[in-house]
């Protein structure tokens, strides 16, 4: 009897989801059918794989080192496929991105449509994740690219940088913060922060540059940040250009605060040299970069229009 290939992505699977139930969920199969392949598996090898007396699914130590060599099992056989993928006409079947939500969506959706101009045949694939939630979807689902903000790097690891993006500390312009000058990092712990949920199991990062008081209040979105901030529940980094008009005609104001209230950071395109690009991702790349651009150059000529007027 052959071992089943596919038996050890269960088993990936349920050590992150912790349980049949939440696998079998994520897997889009029937919880028995899960419980099935890996018995299966555990009956072929003649080694008992998990710990069924824990109220999680935990491996024992022969299934964390059978799983071990399952994944580069799983890797040498997806590094065939890739290959084979480019060889045949060089148009990869499938490009997944993984985007960050701080990023604007305008840039990446005008690539994305004059993409779908050139009537590939690759099946595109967005997701948006946010903070260190981003490298973790791109490595846990091997994805081909992804716009960062920030992240880990590693030797195989390619980026190109993107234009640069402003972040502004701001609050509605009822909030107290708004008509105080010279604010002190004490006097800005007084007020409820507002900040995104790093998306990540772990949680490593949180949003930009978080102040430290008390109270903070963890949203899961760029959009329903603004809306609160517009509410005046607190305080809170923005990407300049999810509020530009909101700040022009005074709904937000810049806080005054003695540590600054704007920084700058430099997204990044990453791609990984173990999953090389085939034709489409090359051409995504391409269209992203010259769509970034283009942006930066509309959003800097509104700027001196404004300034102008």
């Amino acid at each position: 009897m052959r071992i089943d290939i596919d038996a050890f992505n269960v088993l990936q699977v349920l050590v992150e989801e912790g349980s049949f139930s939440k696998a079998s969920e994520r897997l889009h199969k029937a919880q028995s059918a899960v419980s099935y392949q890996v018995k299966k598996l555990e009956q072929h090898l003649g080694v008992t794989l998990f710990n069924r007396d824990n109220y999680r699914a935990e491996l024992t130590p022969e299934g964390k080192v059978i799983l071990a060599e399952g994944q580069r099992l799983l890797q040498h056989l997806a590094n065939i496929e890739h290959l084979a993928s480019r060889f045949s006409q060089g148009w990869e079947p499938k490009l997944e991105l993984v985007i960050d939500g701080a990023l604007p969506m305008e840039p990446i959706m005008t690539a994305l449509k004059r993409m779908s101009e050139h009537n590939i045949p690759t099946k595109v694939q967005l997701n948006m994740e946010f903070l260190g939630g981003v490298q973790h979807r791109f490595e846990r689902d091997q994805a081909d690219l992804m716009l960062v903000k920030d992240y880990r790097t590693g030797p195989s690891y390619h980026p190109k940088p993107l234009p640069t993006i402003t972040s502004v500390l701001v609050a509605s312009s009822q909030h107290p913060l708004s008509q105080l000058k010279g604010i002190s990092l004490p006097e800005l712990q007084q007020h409820v922060e507002l900040t995104i949920e790093d998306s990540s199991p772990g949680k490593r990062d949180r949003d930009e540059m978080q102040f430290g008081g008390d109270k903070v209040f963890y949203l899961s979105g760029f959009i329903m940040k603004k809306n609160a901030l517009l509410k005046g529940l607190g305080f809170g980094w923005m990407p300049d250009f999810l509020i530009a008009e909101e700040l022009h005609q005074g709904q937000l104001i810049e806080i005054d605060f003695i540590g600054g209230n704007r920084f700058s950071f430099t997204p990044q395109l990453v791609s990984t040299l173990e999953r090389p690009l085939g034709r489409a991702g090359q051409l995504f790349t391409e269209l992203i970069l010259q769509e970034f651009a283009r942006y930066q150059q509309q959003q800097q000529s509104g700027l001196s229009g404004a300034g102008l007027g």
